[in-house]
């Protein structure tokens, strides 16, 4: 069993039907575990009626929450969403509990154990967690999978913070439009969404930075797949979509949890796009998942060599 680490916000969004519990490395906690790992949330909560609350919400999955920290301070987090012609607007309050994680001596031991880290760009706009944030990420093996996935939600992210996330990451996962922002703040030419240019975008990031592998979705469009050795373009999976609310958590879930098994680079992009597209078609980004749906979607992932 492996231990996958989402490190970062936990929140919940107020949406206009309701609050609803997320984050994204929560959201890719979530579906690890369920994929058979030991899932670990590292984050913290308010100790207030909130925070109480989302660990409610979350005791019913296979995660563990024994590392989300308490504060006796700061708030529970929580994220205002409001719809202006059908498309969100967030409004990310601050400070809250996950803007102080604090890099215990529990977290060093966890940071050891993991086989794999995912972080984003979102957490690190204070100063404080962006520190422990580094210090986790240090502390892991050299054979430990670090994953940034990028989050850019205005004012919350500068060209420093990406650019270090990228000197410590093994995966960068983004999506098409944040691929042209991203190169304009790292000095890159300017770059389209078309897969070509998603390609050649993907090869400049290779030549700078260590990684080993980018990952792009593109939507219902699928994702593509750039690594040192090869790429691989995987279509979208048609279907009734009920909303998109942690279908790109998802995909890096199962992508990771593919990487460390090994898989080609097919494979990976399959199990990505297959629990994606299952998230997007329910509601929410934590939906139930009977045991029949989970052997479906991995006996269909096991067909792709």
């Amino acid at each position: 069993m492996k231990v996958i680490v989402g490190l970062g916000e936990l929140l919940w969004d107020l949406l206009p039907e309701g609050a609803r519990l997320g984050g994204a490395p929560a959201n890719f906690t979530v579906m690890a575990a369920r994929l058979g790992n030991r899932g670990v949330i590292a984050s913290r909560l308010g100790e207030d009626a909130l925070g109480a609350q989302a660990r409610a919400v979350l005791a019913p999955f296979p995660v563990d929450t024994g590392q989300i920290q308490s504060d006796s301070t700061h708030s529970t987090s929580t994220v205002t969403v409001e719809f202006h012609q059908n498309e969100p607007h967030y409004i990310i309050h601050e400070p809250v509990a996950w803007d102080f994680l604090a890099f215990t001596p529990e977290w060093h031991a966890l940071a050891q154990q993991a086989d794999a880290v995912c972080f984003g760009s979102l957490a690190q706009r204070s100063p404080a967690t962006r520190e422990t944030m580094h210090r986790f990420l240090a502390a892991t093996r050299p054979d430990c999978v670090r994953v940034f996935d990028v989050n850019l939600r205005e004012p919350f992210f500068s060209a420093e913070v990406v650019a270090q996330s990228l000197q410590l990451a093994t995966i960068f996962k983004l999506n098409e439009s944040e691929v042209p922002q991203v190169l304009a703040m790292l000095g890159g030419k300017a770059a389209g969404t078309d897969e070509a240019s998603l390609r050649a975008a993907a090869g400049w990031l290779l030549e700078r930075y260590p990684m080993q592998l980018v990952a792009i979705t593109l939507g219902g469009e699928g994702s593509l797949l750039v690594s040192r050795e090869g790429t691989h373009r995987r279509q979208g999976i048609r279907g009734t979509v009920s909303d998109t609310v942690g279908a790109g958590d998802a995909f890096t879930a199962a992508m990771v949890d593919a990487y460390l098994r090994g898989a080609s680079l097919a494979r990976m992009n399959e199990a990505g796009n297959r629990w994606g597209a299952w998230v997007a078609s329910q509601r929410g980004a934590m939906p139930d998942l009977p045991e029949t749906t989970k052997s479906e979607i991995q006996n269909r992932i096991a067909e792709v060599e």
